[in-house]
């Protein structure tokens, strides 16, 4: 998969794509200012740069200008602003950028942003040369782990009751789980939820896309209810 550099001085940003982009089996480098860019830049010549407008130090599209005027446009940037206007957009493509997100960034125009500019043909396409280096760098590793059956004790909770294999191929669930209900209705019905999304984790091969389609949820909602619940995700997989 390709390496992405995000360029952005708000952390909550940060994590979030960074979470999304290596669950699509890409590998993240963050940076929270222009002098971070640089620095990665220069050190992985990343395949696509994720490049935030309004930072505190330098903004993005002053270092777009400074990247071109050097020659360091090798890589497609896609720009990102919560406060853009169509001739802050309109700048950043005479300066190369090939798209403009607005924030909040939906899940769909991320990755199809992120697609699209990684399929541009060019200096930045995946070839031969220095892109094979890239494709070196290790991505996250990590597996979606096991759940094994277990009956919950008077007071455990409930384990889901079927084991889940790694990959598309995990063993259908027994048509009955067992949940202790005698306790307060929130844990109850967390437990219910975690092991749900598991279940569907597991059928799903770990891949966020399909259990986002199949639970009818959007997918940064799913990101923050898994987190919430405590459910361990899969790294290194494909999300769609």
């Amino acid at each position: 998969m390709s390496t992405i550099l995000v360029v952005d001085d708000e952390l909550g940003i940060r994590a979030l794509l960074s979470e999304i982009l290596t669950d699509e089996g890409h590998t993240v480098e963050l940076a929270e200012n222009a002098a971070q860019a640089r620095a990665v830049r220069s050190r992985l010549r990343p395949d696509l740069v994720l490049l935030d407008i309004w930072m505190p130090d330098v903004d993005g599209i002053t270092l777009l200008k400074e990247w071109g005027g050097l020659g360091q446009m090798t890589m497609p940037v896609v720009m990102m602003s919560g406060h853009g206007t169509l001739d802050t957009a309109a700048e950043a493509a005479r300066y190369g950028a090939v798209a403009f997100l607005e924030k909040p960034i939906t899940l769909q125009k991320l990755l199809k942003a992120v697609d699209q500019a990684l399929a541009r043909p060019g200096p930045a396409a995946h070839a031969a040369g220095p892109g094979a280096a890239r494709d070196t760098h290790p991505s996250a590793p990590g597996a979606l782990p096991a759940a094994a059956a277990a009956a919950p004790g008077p007071d455990q909770a409930a384990a889901p009751a079927w084991t889940a294999s790694p990959g598309p191929g995990a063993q259908e669930p027994p048509a009955r789980q067992v949940f202790d209900l005698d306790r307060p209705l929130r844990e109850a019905r967390d437990a219910f939820e975690k092991s749900y999304f598991e279940f569907h984790l597991a059928q799903e091969g770990g891949s966020m896309t399909r259990v986002a389609d199949k639970t009818g949820l959007e997918r940064t909602h799913l990101y923050r209810k898994l987190k919430q619940l405590g459910v361990a995700l899969g790294r290194g997989r494909r999300g769609g």
